[in-house]
């Protein structure tokens, strides 16, 4: 006898992995717990066809279980296709950790999941991401070489946070060139929500340009260094997604553009440095077509900091990095026209010509 299943979360429940909605052909996941030091961690493997997994490793406070594992996985895809759309040799993982960063995080915890890293011989390269910095790489690369994104002075290519950003402007000021047919970003009103690393370096290059930049996010006393640092003016309204401003760039979690916020945003681009910003994007990403909004693809935009740590691996030098990092301008351009002649969403486009570089490789691998 068998019982019909009535929801997505009744099915979650007998399938927690396979039945994720994330879920996409991944080739590994691996869960990680150490009693000592308080570990718990998920390393998502999605592809290795071009390479090995390269992906960064993201502490969070996460509500629960569920949703650490629905971010690696989520995370983890859009790092396969981000390689993937921007030339590199490298396939899609990502890693997450259960914990507040600020009072959980120990040089013995990172240790320890260095020697989870270790474990898969190289299939997954750790890096930077949310709730880590620099030394913590460093600490993760006495146990273990698969890991990018160290120090200077021990060799690697430092903070990419700085690359990441740069990415992203090249990205948005093409995103500006197909929407308002000029790349110069002065008198534009710009909202930047997150002003983490990668969101500063954003805000300095806006404000420098002469773009009226707003700033939103969760920390107010981090909002009025950053406005007192470069002058740019702290959002005061009551909803940020029905700010009057020309272009949204999102630089936080991900998944803000979604039910809630899709049809209040005034905004006519949309490029930002966050990872998976559409909650789904089979559905909003035509949403955002429908009412004329430009999305760059942040998978595409955001490449900056993966392009930088790559570095560390293909022994190229800081200038390549920056080039190709720079190069992003032209890609987003060819991405928005490659979508216009085939009647597709931006990133959807992005997603098949990345995804055709994939099965390209699968087949000579084949033979």
């Amino acid at each position: 006898m068998t019982t019909e299943i009535t929801s997505i979360n009744e099915l979650q429940k007998i399938n927690p992995v396979f039945g994720q909605l994330s879920f996409d052909n991944h080739e590994q996941i691996v869960f990680c717990n150490d009693k000592d030091t308080g570990l718990k961690a998920i390393i998502g493997i999605h592809n290795s066809v071009l390479g090995p997994a390269l992906g960064g490793t993201r502490m969070w406070n996460y509500a629960n279980e569920w949703e650490a594992l629905n971010d690696v996985l989520r995370l983890s895809r859009g790092m396969t296709f981000k390689s993937a759309i921007t030339g590199l040799d490298l396939g899609g993982g990502k890693a997450v950790i259960i914990g507040d960063a600020k009072t959980q995080k120990t040089p013995e915890l990172m240790r320890k999941f260095a020697s989870y890293v270790h474990s898969l011989s190289g299939r997954y390269i750790t890096a930077e991401d949310v709730g880590m910095e620099t030394k913590d790489m460093d600490t993760v690369r006495d146990v273990t070489p698969y890991v990018t994104g160290i120090s200077e002075s021990r060799g690697g290519s430092g903070n990419p946070s700085p690359v990441t950003a740069f990415g992203v402007y090249m990205g948005m000021k093409a995103a500006a060139k197909y929407q308002f047919g000029t790349d110069k970003l002065d008198g534009k009103k710009i909202l930047v929500q997150g002003i983490g690393h990668v969101g500063e370096t954003l805000v300095d290059y806006l404000t420098k340009e002469g773009a009226l930049v707003q700033i939103a996010d969760i920390n107010q006393s981090r909002l009025e260094e950053i406005s007192a640092k470069y002058g740019a003016t702290i959002f005061s309204g009551d909803d940020l997604y029905t700010a009057d401003v020309d272009i949204y760039a999102p630089c936080a979690l991900g998944a803000t553009i979604n039910d809630g916020t899709i049809y209040k945003i005034k905004a006519k681009v949309i490029a930002g440095a966050a990872n998976n910003q559409l909650e789904n994007e089979d559905t909003h990403g035509p949403i955002l077509q429908e009412r004329g909004i430009v999305y760059a693809p942040d998978f595409l935009i955001n490449a900056g900091g993966i392009i930088n740590v790559y570095a560390e691996i293909a022994h190229y030098d800081k200038a390549e990095a920056l080039r190709r990092t720079e190069n992003i301008y032209n890609t987003t351009l060819e991405i928005f026209n490659f979508a216009d002649l085939n009647k597709l969403t931006p990133q959807k486009a992005a997603m098949a010509i990345a995804q055709n570089r994939i099965d390209i490789r699968r087949k000579e691998n084949a033979k």
